[in-house]
């Protein structure tokens, strides 16, 4: 990965962009006050230089019917690389998954989670979670709401 020192207006694009991935390279140009053809020059040197990992769409998952969310808190019998990696891999095929992290401290792994209803929640933590390989402990917590939701990393501008 090519390294780039960031600038102002590199922080301007970067902070537009988090904000609204789908603004015109016309208006983001404008935001940065830059003219367009080196706004997108900057653009693809950041993406290049791995500042900017990807584009996505935000989804509603209420809209989708995933009415639940859950955190589940994994502690692993082994801690040894080849069984981590085996454990994010076995995550990796999981849809229910959305966001996983290995950790410091009493719990090896956090996993953020969604599922249609708590059946299919109760259903993933027994058949799936708590019987793979490895797993010695397994703690959940449902989610009343959510407080605050800032994707990305806040960029000083």
């Amino acid at each position: 990965m090519q390294r780039i020192k960031l600038d102002a207006i590199d922080r301007r694009i970067l902070h537009e962009l988090q904000d609204d991935g789908r603004i015109t390279n016309v208006e983001l140009s404008h935001r940065a006050k830059i003219s367009a053809p080196p706004c997108l020059r900057r653009v693809r040197a950041l993406e290049q230089a791995g500042f900017i990992k990807g584009y996505h769409a935000d989804l509603d998952a209420k809209a989708l019917g995933y009415e639940v969310m859950a955190f589940a808190f994994v502690g692993l019998s082994s801690q040894a690389e080849p069984d981590l990696k085996a454990f994010e891999a076995q995550v990796r095929e999981w849809p229910v998954v959305r966001e996983c992290y290995m950790m410091s401290g009493e719990t090896d792994f956090v996993l953020k989670c969604v599922a249609h209803d708590l059946g299919e929640w109760q259903s993933f933590v027994t058949e799936k979670l708590t019987a793979a390989k490895n797993v010695a402990s397994v703690k959940t917590a449902l989610t009343i709401r959510t407080s605050k939701r800032e994707p990305g990393v806040p960029v000083e501008v």
